[in-house]
């Protein structure tokens, strides 16, 4: 009778360690195959390691792949409004994050979603008349294969395996990292990233970055994130096995080039939301002595971080009730008004899609002028960078 302890005998540790083994497969293949190989069409996969990945979340999560992307593509289409399948911001966080698996499985119900969102995912024989048809028979077979290698021990296995993906995808991920965190950049949804638990969720902790750059393959920005999943894409590119199709645009300054060209216009419109991000660190400076010389007491010691915010936002994103704090900010320093109104052309200049791109280069160069005769010493070096931005 001791096979009924099942095939493979290990410490209790081992087993932990099996247990967090299977559930690292599972969350790589949701983030490189489903996530940025078939929602976002960042990478390429060759037919080994996509096989793979759909057989795999086949046998430990039951999840269709048209599904998935589907909905996950109408999250980034419709986010933070009542039409996101899971937004926090609209449902609260509670609900999202115990229920996010609920939220999901109701999503794919509205056939609708499916038409719409769901162009391009694996329509063969093996998905149409297995994966789909059948999708809850492999999580049936996966327990039956841990309990034949483990024993009865195998069940709770199984059972971490389960839970493992509606907790950390769609309860953390999709709920507090639209709710706690901190931003990279000031997108227009409400994504965080919620370092360190990379290990974990396969790098999706960098949700913030990831909103910012949907379609790239890297979810990394900063030199201190790191992201497994895009360790492990490149392992494949290495081995032939994936192609990386587009990764966060970056921009790099040429300091000997102080005529803005198509090339600086074209590195500020690609990273707009990083230029806003520097231009907020650069003139966090200024900013900050400019404070020190206003009393502000509604803003309860705030007024840098807030400030940091506010230049890192469109005005657009700034929330109502923080526009009446701004105003009384801009209101008692010509310093920090300048600052302000120039960041905001900035983004007028990014949202000009009518005019020709000679017309925008002569604009960012008029912006230039302007900041380097503005007096203010930050200004005046941010422009002489954008002077020589391109794309890296």
């Amino acid at each position: 009778m001791q096979w009924l302890n099942g095939l493979i005998d290990l410490p209790w540790w081992g087993y932990i360690l099996v247990g967090l083994g299977l559930t690292h497969i599972t969350i790589a293949s949701v983030t490189i195959f489903l996530h940025r190989h078939q929602a976002h069409r960042a990478l390429d996969l060759h037919p080994l390691p996509s096989h793979f990945f759909r057989f795999w979340l086949w046998l430990t999560t039951g999840q269709v792949t048209k599904e998935w992307a589907s909905i996950h593509r109408k999250h980034h289409a419709k986010c933070e409004t009542a039409e996101d399948p899971h937004s926090p911001v609209v449902l609260g966080i509670r609900k999202v994050l115990w229920q996010g698996y609920e939220l999901y499985r109701t999503a794919c119900k509205d056939k609708s979603i499916m038409e719409k969102f769901g162009h391009g995912t694996p329509d063969d024989w093996l998905e149409r008349n297995l994966y789909t048809r059948h999708s809850g028979k492999g999580i049936v077979l996966m327990l039956l294969i841990n309990l034949v290698l483990f024993g009865p021990i195998g069940l709770s296995i199984w059972a971490v395996q389960m839970l493992w993906i509606p907790f950390w995808a769609a309860g953390v991920i999709n709920g507090i990292g639209h709710y706690w965190g901190y931003r990279n950049f000031e997108n227009e949804d409400a994504a965080t990233n919620i370092v360190p638990w990379g290990i974990l969720v396969g790098g999706e902790e960098l949700h913030n970055n990831h909103h910012t750059f949907g379609t790239s393959a890297k979810l990394s920005y900063k030199w201190f994130e790191f992201d497994i999943g895009w360790m492990y894409i490149r392992i494949l590119e290495i081995l032939h096995l994936a192609r990386v199709r587009k990764v966060a645009p970056r921009l790099i300054v040429d300091a000997n080039r102080n005529v803005v060209t198509a090339d600086s216009l074209q590195a500020v419109i690609a990273n707009r939301y990083a230029i806003a991000a520097r231009y907020a660190r650069e003139l966090k400076a200024v900013t900050h002595a400019e404070l020190a010389k206003i009393h502000l007491p509604e803003l309860k010691g705030q007024a840098g971080a807030k400030m940091k915010i506010w230049l890192k936002q469109d005005a657009k994103d700034t929330p109502p009730l923080e526009r009446e704090q701004l105003a009384q900010v801009l209101a008692h320093s010509d310093v920090l008004a300048t600052v302000y109104s120039m960041r905001q052309e900035l983004t007028r200049l990014w949202e000009r899609s009518a005019l020709t791109s000679e017309q925008l280069v002569r604009e960012l160069q008029d912006w230039c002028m302007r900041a380097e005769q503005s007096g203010i010493a930050a200004l005046e070096e941010f422009s002489r960078k954008l002077r020589g931005a391109s794309l890296a």
